[in-house]
């Protein structure tokens, strides 16, 4: 018996929708099952000198929550860039996840592996993202993460610039103020409602109109400089920037039309870092 699934990268937040806002990219890890005479770990790509190869492996452990981990044989291939904001362990999880609902035959949702996968990593919006495609809004509601999609794609193109160093998540939000100023709340709350509603409608103003933080993105700015240097000079056909979940990553939102010369221009003014041009990924994880 051999099984192949596949889980997309994902970028949480799109500014002021902390820990709540997501949407999948079209950037995929693999990871194929079969048996074999005792458990095996095999991981190409991305990560490999991170990565443990045996049953501490995060994707490993995903897939103990539904069935058991002997005598297969897991060989992962990474795409998704570690610790950059773009959920590679999101993904790591949703893999081990539904490998396991396919490998016992069971038939679960996304919004019943969305509980299992928050065992394993606390904040939903990569998760709920990754599982259900699109752009996803999530929420914790008496312990028990729920989630939606609400767009399949999104007017705007997401374009990544990534930075060879790495910011892991704890340290990042280690950064963070316990209290923020009224002000500053009311205005990231009110650049969240704005933000659903334009990803729920496709409106390139509201989006564009929402595309501002100052809950989290001042406090993590030190650690993606990028981010600032592009919020006081835009890249051309660009209409925001967001940080992508912790960082150092940044989505430069772009007009369709126009994101080819954006990321020319990204890619001549950072060229130490990877620009990969991702559409929105309508599909979560799953088989393909």
């Amino acid at each position: 018996m051999s099984i192949r699934v596949r889980a997309p990268a994902t970028s949480a937040n799109l500014g002021p929708g902390f820990d709540c806002a997501g949407m999948a990219l079209e950037l995929w890890n693999e990871l194929e099952v079969s048996e074999a005479e005792s458990t095996l770990v095999e991981v190409e790509g991305e990560g490999v000198s991170e990565t443990p190869r045996d049953a501490n492996h995060l994707g490993l452990r995903a897939f103990a929550l539904v069935a058991d981990v002997e005598g297969k044989h897991f060989r992962f291939l990474n795409r998704i860039p570690f610790a950059r904001g773009l959920g590679s362990s999101s993904a790591t999880i949703a893999l081990g996840l539904v490998a396991a609902c396919l490998w016992e035959g069971v038939d679960l949702d996304p919004a019943e592996l969305l509980p299992l996968a928050a065992r394993l990593e606390s904040h939903a919006d990569n998760l709920a993202a990754c599982l259900y495609g699109g752009a996803t809004l999530s929420w914790e509601e008496e312990g028990l993460w729920h989630a939606r999609r609400v767009a399949d794609s999104l007017p705007l193109a997401p374009i990544a610039v990534i930075p060879e160093h790495s910011v892991e998540t704890i340290v990042a939000r280690a950064g963070l103020p316990g209290t923020v100023a009224h002000a500053d709340a009311a205005f990231s709350g009110g650049r969240a409602a704005l933000l659903g509603a334009g990803l729920a409608s496709g409106d390139t103003d509201l989006l564009t109109a929402a595309f501002h933080d100052r809950l989290h993105e001042p406090y993590r700015s030190l650690a993606a400089p990028i981010l600032s240097q592009l919020q006081e000079k835009p890249a051309r056909g660009s209409v925001g920037v967001t940080l992508s979940g912790s960082g150092p990553t940044v989505i430069v939102w772009g007009r369709h039309e126009e994101t080819s010369a954006c990321a020319e221009e990204l890619t001549r003014r950072f060229s130490d870092c990877r620009v990969l041009a991702m559409p929105v990924a309508a599909a979560g994880a799953g088989v393909f």
